[in-house]
């Protein structure tokens, strides 16, 4: 007699991770349905394929029934959801999805890469190293990666997982940060820089559930750290008994033409990716790779095929010009890396780069001095936001001497209609000239890939643009006050 299949139900089944954990469940053979309130592309369409996209959108508590095993809660049901209210009442099983993750790997070796910035890009490496070399093991990782069909996978037999450990709070009854209930064997810190506002209001709030992350570490624990991380390197050098220590910081590098090699004890290695930032990511994943039983020599053969994950420094498009290219840059850390990054590939061209202020706490008036100076690399700095999305969120108006205050540019472009800001792009010399768009959103609705051919398909007139440094700018702005003082006191 065949054992029955375990009934699974998803609360929220439409969330990134939520609806590739329902279909990494339904290709280990489990019973999964789900609902929510909205689902978007391409959650829609790929729920669908696996037959297991909700039927109509809403909450329906007649969906809770005593025959199911498990339901899991997403972040985005609230305490009152009727379809939790139901399962509470009914006694069965609740999990938040961190929770739930825990419980399908407690006898597997958990790895977990935790960050402010850089986790996604540290859990893609080992993932590509280890996919590379045919390796078995689960993950969970926050973006789309190229030869990997689901960001979830889980199975009973891998002896490895590795997770991306998120920061932000579990569920509406699990308050806690997500990383919290992995409980890892290795832990990796990438960096501790102040996000989700609405969440952590301050700063040592958000710094404490690192250190709780860290602290949790059992005996033979190992914990990974970018040193260079003032933050991070007091977490991570702290005393645990039998914990040990893996301090990194960025693996030497050099870039010639648009194009960045690894300096190694056996000569150059190409890579596809490129900045400071990731030079870092790729020493944290290289250490990783090596407790797991990855060479040196392998590591260094695997990673020059990696291409980065989904929206972290994506081409959209390049010609002999330009070169367009699109980031998640979801904090104010990420925002500066990426610019430096940016600007550092190309120091011979202008670099125009455009963040939308798009998050919670990005728009947020107190959170935006954290943005300070972060758009320094860019020869054309410019700013978008959407009023609309400041009312759905129900936050005060934001003026445009406030961001420029914020961001620390006089000079700072700044467009609240996408229209105005695509013509606004459209308008310029494409000549020796790239374009870096950064958001966790589209920009209120355009599509990038779109918009990167119609700027690559712009004629140019061949002129050498107007490239100052980031010193230069910075005399030009003190010169311009030490001026307006002057002339106060003359008047005086």
């Amino acid at each position: 007699m065949s054992k029955p299949k375990k009934r699974v139900h998803f609360i929220a089944i439409g969330g990134a991770v939520m609806h590739n954990l329902a279909m990494a469940l339904c290709q280990k053979g489990y019973q999964v349905t789900g609902s929510d309130d909205e689902i978007y592309e391409p959650a829609k369409s790929r729920l669908d394929k696996f037959g297991i996209l909700p039927e109509a959108f809403g909450w329906f508590p007649e969906k809770i029934t005593k025959d199911i095993d498990e339901v899991i809660l997403g972040m985005h049901a609230r305490k009152d959801n009727p379809e939790l209210l139901k399962a509470q009442e009914l006694g069965l099983k609740v999990y938040s999805f961190p929770e739930y993750i825990y419980q399908q790997s407690v006898h597997k070796q958990r790895v977990v890469i935790a960050g402010s910035h850089g986790k996604t890009s540290i859990t893609s490496m080992i993932l590509h190293v280890l996919n590379y070399y045919k390796r078995n093991f689960d993950y969970l990782v926050g973006a789309q990666i190229e030869g990997f069909d689901l960001m979830v996978k889980l199975t009973d037999d891998a002896p490895t997982i590795i997770i991306e450990g998120d920061e932000y709070l579990s569920s509406a009854i699990e308050m806690k940060s997500k990383f919290l209930f992995y409980h890892p064997h290795i832990a990796l810190i990438s960096g501790v820089a102040w996000d989700h506002f609405n969440v952590f209001p301050t700063f040592d709030g958000y710094v404490n559930a690192f250190e709780e992350l860290a602290d949790g570490l059992d005996k033979a624990g190992v914990i990974v750290f970018d040193e260079t991380d003032d933050i991070v390197k007091v977490i991570g050098e702290k005393d645990r008994v039998d914990v040990v220590k893996c301090p990194y910081k960025a693996h030497p590098y050099f870039v010639k033409s648009g194009k960045v090699y690894l300096k190694t004890p056996n000569g150059e290695v190409p890579l596809l990716i490129f900045g400071e930032h990731n030079m870092k990511n790729l020493n944290g994943a290289k250490i990783i790779l090596d407790r797991l039983g990855i060479t040196d020599e392998q590591f260094y053969e695997a990673i020059q095929s990696f291409k980065g994950a989904s929206k972290r420094l994506e081409t959209l498009g390049e010609n002999k010009n330009t070169l367009v290219l699109r980031d998640f840059a979801h904090a104010p850390s990420k925002v500066g890396a990426t610019t430096h990054a940016t600007k550092e590939l190309y120091e011979s061209r202008r670099l125009i780069a455009c963040y939308e202020l798009h998050t919670f706490s990005s728009l947020n008036k107190a959170f935006l001095p954290q943005y300070d100076q972060k758009l320094d690399h860019a020869d054309v700095a410019v700013v978008f936001y959407s009023p609309h999305t400041l009312e759905m969120k129900k936050m005060p108006p934001i003026s445009n001497e406030e961001i420029k205050d914020a961001f620390g540019r006089d000079d700072l472009k700044i467009f609240t209609d996408n229209r105005y800001l695509l013509a606004y792009l459209k308008e310029q010399n494409w000549y020796k000239t790239n374009l870096l768009l950064m958001s966790s959103g589209t920009f209120n609705g355009l599509n990038l890939s779109e918009v990167a051919q119609e700027i690559l398909s712009l004629p140019v007139v061949a002129e050498e643009p107007e490239i100052k440094s980031r010193k230069e700018k910075r005399k030009e702005k003190w010169d311009g006050l030490l001026k307006n003082i002057k002339n106060s006191l003359k008047k005086d």
